[in-house]
């Protein structure tokens, strides 16, 4: 009988659960730069995780964290050196 793998195949988009994961207070204290801008930087960035609470006639809140990966990424392609 052949037995099946448990495994789940791994898929190009997929990132580490366990990577370094940053919030966009300790991203624009490290960069120095507001908070507002870090949003729009990664908001619409592949990878970065975002959760969302939508309220009902109220403001929707939504968390963002930000992968490593993703954070070097978009250091690297706006860095003056590349």
């Amino acid at each position: 009988m052949k037995q099946e793998s448990s495994k789940v195949p791994p898929t190009t988009t997929s990132l580490p659960v366990n990577e370094k994961h940053y919030t966009v207070r300790e991203v624009a204290e490290t960069w120095n730069m507001s908070e507002n801008l870090v949003r729009r930087l990664f908001e619409n960035e592949p990878g970065v995780v975002i959760f969302k609470k939508d309220r009902p006639h109220k403001r929707t809140y939504k968390t963002i964290r930000i992968p490593e990966s993703v954070l070097l990424r978009v250091h690297r392609r706006n860095s003056i050196l590349n």
